[in-house]
């Protein structure tokens, strides 16, 4: 009987524990439920509002367009335009449903079943080290994008999982899907819908139909791996799962399903990269001086030529000598950058050679010695001895070590006459060249040593191409630019650029002199090897030893430089302005001018009043009496020192160019010939600065 009585007690037992475990559990689960409820209620009143969202800082989306529209690079986090819910395409909100939260529109945040499933594959899973799988709604995808990061553990999980239940308190599922569909991830450093149909499709994602949402939506799962870019064929697959879970989901038939060919999505392509890189790192800093934006994405349109700048890089990576580098700038007429190479390579070497080394220019500085001179009064007529010379101790001389005598201003010129020029520069004055080149551009320091006369002060080539292009533009004043207009994703203009042509440099009189000198230099002297059957005007420049090379021209409303050395600044055997550097002016100008009209150059020179009158009635003092200043615009006293011409003395090489031994005399008729110019009438005789007589 004693033991009958405790096998009735047993059970008794076992329901009481029951009984007190199911009480247990129903407490613990009213004080989780509270917890739960307490803690989304804090998280409620901690969330920020909608437009606080919204605007979270998300970094800048700089889009950079070439001169045609097309997309060149893109930078930053790429972030398109915000589009409101009734903007989006419902076909977009569908395929995103479809395949990352089906439930999405049934459950408070989390979905229960998924959770289930979810805890079912992470116990199956469990010791395997394979990943979880995962059962995030899409509210819990937007916190975690929002509030939190992509940590896999349970405290992240617990804290996703409250912010998504007090999120879909706080908010409708239309602002949820908003905000998601704004922000997701979707590879190639695009964030939400609009940048990724950009970046992928080349187009706003107002427009985006089945196929393209169906690729887009396919990326959220792995952006890196179904990228379009990087792999079209696993995007296509996705895709197509993409297209079957809509229509598991009756958002499309099978019908609709069956009529999309998913290869017929034409992609955008991938911008260019490079070299067009130099110009980019150039241009893009000059944002922060002409706009004041700095959190919506931007749209920069550009002024590069895509196809110049393949032609650019081309010619110099088919020119330099080995072991050197080379650079080159093309200005349009009004100072629009056309093309940039900053070096062979820019993945190798991102150091931009054209606008920011400085090198010496050689002869190429020889532009603004003859600027000078021709402003004060000489003409490329006006006749000059080429004759030993030395200036306070300095002795240039002519690289073949000869003398040609009496010559005029265009054969010196054109055949770099390095004694000419010295002598030109003693009679304007070291200043007035200085200021002549301050005038024309030249931001870096400027000597006033006689040998600055033959280009010893340093140079960046965006400055030298820029003095030579205002030349070009008969003495208007030409500033390179990059950037024609910026606008806001949604077409907001923010900059728009604007020529100004109101600053005259130098008289067109002497202008159209100096294109006239330089179109010698390259038809008869060290420039022949820029030719390339249509006018060019141009000046060649090497420097001592050879260790810089330059060429520097305009043609048909392109002014291009070219520059070609070592970055050590070591000589380069060989290296000279008339050889390799005009070579790659000439490969590439051919190109950059294939489809423009051919333009003569106006080199018939108008004097000024002043010159055109005669002798005895011409007035006591030249325009180059006056006055004088330093580099800075500070006045001076005009130096007195005298050429002092010494037969006895040797002279000191600085400057060798690539001309000929002995360079011809070459009288008028000759040279006009050569130009296609005829001569119609003889300019009157002109009056020319008094010069001291050489010392015997």
């Amino acid at each position: 009987m004693a033991g009958s009585g405790k096998s009735r007690g047993a059970p008794g037992r076992v329901r009481t524990w029951l009984v007190r475990a199911l009480k247990i559990g129903v407490a613990a689960g009213v004080a989780g439920l509270l917890a739960v409820v307490i803690a989304v209620v804090i998280a409620m009143q901690s969330l920020p509002d909608y437009q606080s969202l919204k605007s979270s800082p998300n970094g800048q989306m700089i889009r950079v367009h070439a001169a045609d529209g097309s997309v060149i690079v893109s930078l930053g986090p790429s972030f398109g335009r915000w589009m409101r819910y009734d903007q989006i395409p419902q076909v977009m909100v569908d395929a995103m449903i479809s395949t990352e939260d089906k439930r999405f529109y049934h459950h408070p945040g989390v979905d229960p079943v998924g959770m289930a499933r979810a805890g079912w594959v992470a116990l199956e899973r469990r010791g395997s080290g394979r990943r979880w799988q995962g059962a995030s709604t899409i509210t819990q995808q937007v916190t975690r994008n929002i509030f939190l990061n992509n940590s896999y553990s349970w405290g992240r999980k617990v804290r996703e999982i409250v912010l998504a239940l007090a999120m879909e308190r706080k908010f409708s599922k239309r602002q949820i899907l908003e905000l998601y569909l704004n922000k997701v991830y979707f590879g190639g450093g695009a964030y939400g819908i609009d940048a990724a149909s950009r970046k992928f499709f080349g187009h706003s994602a107002t427009s985006l139909n089945l196929p393209e949402a169906a690729i887009i939506a396919g990326l959220v799962k792995a952006p890196s791996s179904y990228s379009p870019t990087a792999d079209a064929d696993a995007a296509i697959g996705r895709a197509g799962v993409v297209l079957g879970l809509m229509q598991d989901n009756g958002v499309i038939s099978a019908s609709e399903r069956a009529d999309v060919d998913l290869r017929d999505v034409k992609m955008a392509p991938e911008p260019p990269q490079n070299s067009v890189r130099y110009f980019t790192d150039w241009v893009l800093p000059q944002l922060d001086v002409l706009i004041d934006e700095s959190s919506e994405p931007l749209e920069v349109y550009t002024t590069i030529d895509l196809g110049m700048q393949r032609a650019a890089t081309a010619a110099i990576q088919s020119n330099v000598p080995s072991g050197t580098q080379g650079a080159l700038v093309s200005l349009d007429r009004d100072g629009a950058v056309r093309a940039m190479v900053g070096g062979l390579d820019y993945v190798t070497s991102n150091y931009n050679r054209a606008t920011t080394a400085t090198r010496q220019p050689g002869s190429a500085w020889k532009i603004f010695v003859y600027m000078a001179a021709l402003e004060a009064g000489y003409t490329p007529d006006t006749s000059i001895t080429d004759e030993p010379v030395t200036i306070n101790g300095w002795s240039p001389r002519n690289s073949n070590g000869r003398f040609a005598g009496a010559i005029d201003i265009r054969t010196a010129f054109a055949y770099s006459i390095n004694t000419v020029a010295a002598k030109l520069g003693v009679e304007v004055g070291f200043p007035t060249v200085a200021d002549m080149a301050r005038r024309f551009g030249i931001s870096t320091p400027i000597n006033t040593h006689p040998s600055m006369v033959l280009g010893t002060s340093d140079v960046h080539l965006i400055d030298m191409t820029r003095a030579f292009a205002s030349i070009a533009r008969k003495g208007v004043a030409v500033t390179p630019y990059g950037i024609t207009k910026v606008t806001t994703a949604d077409g907001r203009m923010l900059y728009q650029h604007q020529d100004d042509t109101s600053r005259v440099l130098v008289a067109p009189w002497v202008a159209a002199g100096m294109t006239d000198l330089m179109q010698t230099a390259v038809s008869t002297g060290t420039g022949r090897a820029a030719q390339i059957g249509r006018p060019v005007a141009g000046k060649t420049g090497t420097t001592s030893s050879n260790k810089d090379g330059w060429f520097l021209g305009f043609s048909s409303g392109i002014t291009t430089g070219v520059w070609m050395g070592r970055d050590d600044a070591k000589a380069v055997g060989g290296l000279q302005g008339g050889r390799a550097p005009a070579r790659a002016f000439a490969d590439y100008m051919k190109a950059a001018v294939a489809k423009r009209p051919v333009e003569q150059f106006d080199t018939q020179v108008t004097l000024p009043e002043w010159q055109l009158e005669p002798d005895e009635e011409a007035y006591y003092n030249s325009p180059d009496d006056g006055m004088m200043v330093d580099e800075n615009g500070l006045p001076i006293e005009r130096p007195q020192a005298e050429p002092d011409i010494r037969d006895d003395e040797p002279a000191m090489e600085v400057d060798p160019e690539d001309r000929p031994a002995a360079p011809p005399k070459l009288d008028q008729q000759w040279i006009d010939n050569v130009l296609g110019r005829n001569r119609q009438r003889q300019p009157p005789p002109q009056p020319v600065p008094n010069r001291p007589a050489p010392n015997p």
